[in-house]
């Protein structure tokens, strides 16, 4: 089994920078999505989605976070 260190320690062995690939998929996923819902689901505090989201330029700048299902 491979944890997160691990696996982010053999990218850099290979090259890969993780830090900048993780931001690049985040920003995918914000403009996709809002950010507090990438946030959620990927157990990221909202602030940083949310400033990725707005460096990407994301959509949902209105979106208003919390329970919608009443």
């Amino acid at each position: 089994m491979t944890t997160g260190g691990t696996l982010r320690d053999a990218l850099r062995k290979l090259g890969v920078p993780a830090e900048k690939g993780r931001t690049s998929a985040i920003r995918q996923l914000v403009l996709q999505a809002p950010a507090p819902v990438i946030a959620q689901a990927l157990g990221y505090h909202d602030k940083s989605t949310t400033r990725i989201a707005t460096e990407a330029g994301a959509p949902w700048k209105s979106y208003a976070p919390g329970d919608h299902t009443r």
